[in-house]
């Protein structure tokens, strides 16, 4: 297998944030990103919450086979804000990621950049 070295990088306004009693819900939702790209989990999903005023929201990060996946959300603002990173040594189709975020978090507006980093920085059409 050779190493493809895929990193979708998301931004969406959201209209549904997880709250502090969300983690496992949030947990649940990654371990069934990864299956759905069809990767492998190593470690994680670690989610937590934040509830400093300012930064409010929820992080989730997860190790995948020789990669990772990280949410961030930010609650106070409106609509909300989800970062979302996706890297993997296997090919991925990114609107499969696309499809999960809004099914549970109700997109708004989404944006995202999909890079090939093999070599260089590429934007490659998703």
């Amino acid at each position: 297998m050779t190493n493809q070295h895929k990193h979708l990088i998301v931004r969406a306004d959201i209209g549904w944030c997880p709250q502090e009693e969300d983690l496992n819900k949030i947990s649940d939702w990654i371990r069934t990103l990864i299956r759905e790209i069809d990767m492998k989990l190593l470690a994680g999903p670690y989610t937590t919450y934040v509830n400093e005023t300012g930064n409010k929201g929820m992080t989730s990060v997860a190790i995948i086979e020789t990669s990772h996946i990280a949410l961030h959300i930010w609650d106070e603002v409106s609509p909300g804000l989800m970062q979302l990173d996706v890297y993997s040594c296997a090919n991925f189709n990114p609107q499969d990621v696309f499809n999960k975020v809004d099914e549970l978090f109700q997109t708004i507006k989404m944006e995202y950049k999909f890079l090939d980093r093999e070599k260089e920085l590429v934007e490659v059409k998703a």
